[in-house]
This record gives C-alpha cells, sequence and structure tokens, in this order.
C-alpha cells in the first residue's frame, strides 16, 4: 500500500512538471505583457513621470490634477463624451442585436447566410471600416449624394458638426459591432425549449407579448452577459472617435482613452496617463459591479 502511494505522489509529482512546462510560455507572457505593465502602471500613477528626465514621487498629485478643471480642462469633458457614447452605444446595440436575432428565426430561409453577412463588420478591419463610413459621410459622400439625387436635400456635414459628429461615431459603431451580440442571442434563441414556447402560445401570448413575458426571461443571461461586454468595451471606445474625427470637431468626440493616449504619448505625461486609465478602471469596476447587484432582480438562471 505505501509504495503504491509512493508510485502515485511520484507521477503526480512528474504530471505537475509537465503541466508547468507546458504553462511556462504563456505564465511568461501573462507576467511579461500583463502583471509587469499593470503594476507598472500603478507606480507610474504616483510619480511625475515623464517620457525624458527625472521621475519624482508626488502621491496622488497626478489623480487631484485629472480632478481639477484648470489643470485640466479637457479631462471633464473627456469623461463625458465617453459616457455619451456609452449611454447612446450599449442599448442600441443590445436592442438592435436582439431585434435581429429574433427576425433571424428559424423560418428565415438563408439565416445562416445572412448571419454570415451581418458578422462581417465585426471581423473586417476597424481602419477599413472606419474609412468606408468616412467617404459615404463626407459632403461629397454617398448619403449625401443620394440625399441631393431623389430628396433634393442637402444633408449636413456629419463629421464637422458637433451635434452629428458623436451620432455618427455610435452609429458606426452600432453597425460594426451588431453582429457579435447577435450571434450570442441567436445562440440563446436555439436553446429555447419549444414546449414552452408552444404552452406559450396556447395561452396566447402572441408577438410583442411573447418576447418580453417569456423570450426575455429565458435568455435573460445571455443578454446581460452582452450587456456587461458591451458596457466595458464601449467605456474602452478609442479607434472609432480617432480614425473617424480624430477627437473632434474641437473635443466633441474625444473619449477619456483618447484623453489618456495624449497625455501618455503627446505630451508626454506618463504619470498623468496611467493615473487617468486608472480612473477609467475604477469606473468600469464601480458600473461592473452595480450591474451585478442589479441582475438579480431581472436575470433568471436554471436551477
Amino acid at each position: 500500500m505505501t509504495k503504491t502511494k509512493n508510485r502515485r505522489g511520484s507521477l503526480a509529482r512528474v504530471e505537475s512538471r509537465w503541466a508547468l512546462g507546458f504553462a511556462s510560455p504563456a505564465l511568461v507572457g501573462l507576467a511579461l505583457f500583463t502583471i509587469v505593465p499593470v503594476g507598472l502602471s500603478i507606480v507610474m500613477s504616483v510619480f511625475d513621470w515623464p517620457v525624458f528626465g527625472d521621475r519624482t514621487f508626488n502621491g496622488f498629485a497626478n489623480y487631484a490634477k485629472l480632478f481639477d478643471p484648470s489643470k485640466s480642462p479637457d479631462f471633464w469633458p473627456a469623461l463625458r463624451n465617453s459616457a455619451v457614447y456609452t449611454i447612446l452605444y450599449v442599448p442600441l446595440s443590445i436592442a438592435l442585436s436582439l431585434a435581429l436575432a429574433l427576425g433571424l428565426g428559424p423560418r428565415i430561409r438563408g439565416r445562416g447566410a445572412l448571419r454570415v453577412l451581418f458578422f462581417i463588420p465585426v471581423v473586417t478591419p476597424m481602419v477599413a471600416n472606419v474609412l468606408v463610413w468616412k467617404m459615404m459621410l463626407q459632403p461629397q459622400g454617398l448619403f449625401n449624394g443620394v440625399s441631393q439625387s431623389f430628396f433634393g436635400i442637402t444633408l449636413p456635414n456629419f463629421l464637422a458638426d458637433p451635434a452629428w459628429a458623436m451620432i455618427m461615431v455610435v452609429a458606426m459603431s452600432v453597425w460594426q459591432g451588431l453582429g457579435y451580440n447577435m450571434l450570442i442571442f441567436s445562440a440563446a434563441l436555439e436553446q429555447l425549449p419549444d414546449s414552452v414556447l408552444e404552452a406559450a402560445a396556447i395561452d396566447g401570448a402572441q408577438g410583442f407579448r411573447r418576447v418580453w413575458s417569456v423570450i426575455l426571461p429565458m435568455i435573460s443571461p445571455s443578454v446581460f452577459f452582452a450587456a456587461i461586454m458591451t458596457m466595458i468595451t464601449s467605456l474602452q471606445v478609442f479607434a472609432q472617435p480617432q480614425l473617424l474625427t480624430g477627437g473632434g470637431p474641437g473635443n466633441a468626440t474625444k473619449p477619456l482613452v483618447m484623453y489618456i493616449w495624449e497625455q501618455g504619448f503627446t505630451f508626454g505625461d506618463l504619470g498623468l496617463a496611467a493615473a487617468g486609465a486608472w480612473i477609467l478602471f475604477a469606473i468600469i469596476i464601480v458600473i461592473t459591479g452595480l450591474q451585478f447587484t442589479a441582475q438579480k432582480k431581472w436575470v433568471h438562471y436554471e436551477h
């Protein structure tokens, strides 16, 4: 018995070494490219850390500077732009993706091909998507040309008008990300038991009532997951406004991530940029925590 236990223990140690050996490349990559940069960013956020020159400890001065409008006049507008973008983008993306998933039901012929078409923008490079939209939104672009030809109406310069620029950034982002959440909802809808849907139909639940009272509660875990992920990505938006409007006109579409990027790589204040990144991290953690707290009231899990 003792020999058997020793043999098993020796085999377990050998297997552990092999497992560690196979996992070591991933662990080294995790340490070098995630753990070390995260730790360094914490240190940088409490230092006056220029790209070139001496680095001096300044405590929470970087955080205080960000929250002081007289010292960082663009921080609060950037934070507001990120909030506006998130408030517009998340509900639109979730609602349209869900409507699309419901519309591409089993009775739709060629729904597999349609799903692929709607998912193409998700895997298309961001730069290509933005350039197409930029060409269409220009005064000489497709939208204005169609409007003038068929309706005799000249559209505003969407990307140069502060009232329209953010809306266009949101529209482009919704179009690009529509297919991702659509596939999540489609997969959830296909798992619904036919018996429950048939019972709801017998009870007279049709149309919107059927969706609201039967389907949505049953796929609420998928809706919750999509809402969490969409919110996190929207607060970290960067490429769309950077490429489509450059953060303009003025600062009308400059989000918080673009502000952080400018502080670090345009103005060379890495300490201030790191502090801004940790403020954004704290905002995401708080909102995510609130969503997890609220989900107890509307997300229904099978037990």
